[in-house]
């Protein structure tokens, strides 16, 4: 056949189509894969809702930007991949790229890497996004090694768990931030919990740093979390790393603390062609992790199909709050 089948975007704001579409081929340094399951994540309710123009999406546009598929084909040019595999990546639905919520996605080589045996493909699918902007912000930005003092603001959100289980495995001595109810969560990760809600940003770094300061704050929640964590750096050399770094703050307590900040912005490999090698690389590592019994990652038990109505369910689960984990589209059987 020549067409798919696809949940396609005609509007911002409008409803999500079904749509019979071309299938496409592999080309050159490219992977033709069969899609599995798509993650979904907050960003892919906002390009939909017309509030990501950072996403640069060009209408009509098939969204998904997190993959797990088998590969059909492969392009001229790519080696590692042969059909059957099975691969997962964060490979498009943003720039005018194709993403993963159609029956097949042709797909840059370099972004994927192998699905470990340990996951299941919706586990697989709900991994990209959420741990390389994990990753971009511990290893890339902080260089996050053995002994230092890690703070993760939001640590039972998406972001938020894989940095802390990433933290862990890197050998940091773990903080992070939470409700009460999220407490259990944290701590089963290895992580000391921190009650946001009840507890100051003093409080807990003299509490838990003796008044120092966190050599790394990792801030996944942004607005005042993003201020609150210049304020928990450490004295002379603390790193606020921010994957949420809108509006607008005040630098002076993070300089009167000598400490430093960087951004991450895991969409730029994907709109600018350049680093995207290197977001394969960070996946492989996501596998050995996985495969390593290091790193878990929290799904939604809701069950979403591959059609218009499955993809607004999915859709409003995040937005309403009442997803419990990463949502996850199922778009065909394994």
């Amino acid at each position: 056949m020549n067409t798919m089948q696809a949940v396609v975007l005609n509007a911002f704001g409008a409803p999500l189509s079904d749509m019979q579409i071309a299938r496409p081929v592999a080309a050159a340094g490219q992977v033709l894969v069969r899609v599995i399951a798509s993650g979904v994540n907050p960003l892919d309710t906002k390009i939909a809702a017309g509030k990501a123009d950072h996403a640069r999406t060009q209408l009509p546009a098939v969204l998904g930007i997190d993959i797990a598929g088998i590969v059909e084909s492969v392009g001229e040019g790519v080696q590692g991949y042969a059909p059957g595999d099975r691969v997962f990546g964060m490979t498009g639905g943003i720039g005018g790229v194709q993403g993963s919520l159609a029956q097949y996605a042709a797909v840059d080589a370099d972004l994927l890497a192998h699905v470990p045996g340990q996951l299941s493909m919706r586990e697989a699918a709900a991994l990209p996004l959420i741990f390389i902007t994990a990753w971009e912000g511990l290893v890339d930005r902080a260089r996050v090694g053995a002994g230092m003092k890690v703070l993760v603001h939001g640590g039972a959100g998406g972001v938020g768990h894989m940095a802390v289980q990433l933290a862990v495995a890197l050998g940091a001595e773990v903080y992070a931030t939470g409700s009460v109810a999220q407490r259990a969560v944290i701590e089963n990760m290895g992580a000391t919990f921190i009650d946001y809600q009840s507890t100051s940003v003093e409080q807990y770094v003299q509490q838990h740093t003796g008044g120092e300061g966190y050599d790394v704050v990792y801030d996944t929640v942004g607005g005042a979390t993003l201020d609150a964590s210049f304020r928990a750096a450490r004295q002379y050399g603390g790193h606020v790393v921010s994957c949420l770094g809108w509006g607008t703050h005040a630098l002076a307590p993070l300089s009167f603390r000598a400490a430093t900040y960087s951004g991450v912005f895991t969409l730029l490999p994907l709109l600018s062609g350049k680093g995207r090698a290197h977001h394969g690389a960070i996946m492989r590592e996501a596998g050995a992790l996985a495969a390593a019994g290091k790193l878990k990652v929290m799904l939604d038990a809701g069950a979403y199909t591959l059609d218009a109505a499955g993809v607004t369910a999915a859709h409003a689960a995040l937005m309403d709050g009442t997803a419990r984990g990463k949502v996850v589209v199922q778009v065909a059987e394994a």
